[in-house]
């Protein structure tokens, strides 16, 4: 159990650090663009589609990688006070019925979304965008699967807490 919670955990490390040179990449992109649009007097259509093309691909796979460190948004009125092994069932339960579900769903329509943009060689409609538009779609499949690596990641680490034996807190041996 333990090793595969090494292997993807590295999986999804590796991930959030690629979010974080696709984060810095967007930052070049921005100052590039900011600095030849209001110094130059020139726009560039392709500069301004890569910008959200590098933000959707850093979101896409960062929830992934948000999802694995438990950095996610939650409603933690209840869950904060609850005991471990009850915060793995909430857990196990969410992952299983609620985020596994609409990743799947997710993934299975993409695949027809992002093969359809390659087949027709869909592009930017905009003079000078960018031309292959299957590849920012290509995200949402791969981001997918991802998503799912990081559920099995949770489902995994949330059975650990289940099986393994809660320590004694401090005074009360």
């Amino acid at each position: 159990m333990d090793s595969v919670l090494r292997i993807t955990g590295k999986i999804i490390d590796a991930l959030g650090n690629f979010c974080s040179l696709l984060m810095v990449l967007m930052i070049i992109n921005v100052f590039y663009d900011v600095i030849m649009r209001y110094f130059f007097n020139d726009v560039s259509i392709g500069m301004q589609e890569l910008e959200w093309h590098l933000f959707a691909a850093m979101f896409m796979f960062g929830i992934a990688y948000t999802l694995k460190e438990d950095s996610h948004v939650r409603v933690d009125i209840f869950y904060d006070v609850m005991s471990a092994k009850k915060q793995a069932l909430v857990n196990i339960f969410g992952s299983l019925f609620l985020a596994l579900p609409i990743t799947l769903v997710i993934l299975y329509y993409s695949w027809d979304y992002t093969f359809e943009a390659y087949q027709m060689g869909e592009g930017s409609g905009d003079p000078g965008g960018l031309p292959h538009r299957w590849v920012v779609r290509s995200v949402i499949p791969l981001s997918s699967m991802f998503l799912i690596l990081a559920i099995f990641h949770v489902l995994v680490a949330q059975i650990k807490t289940l099986t393994t034996p809660a320590k004694p807190e401090i005074g009360e041996q």
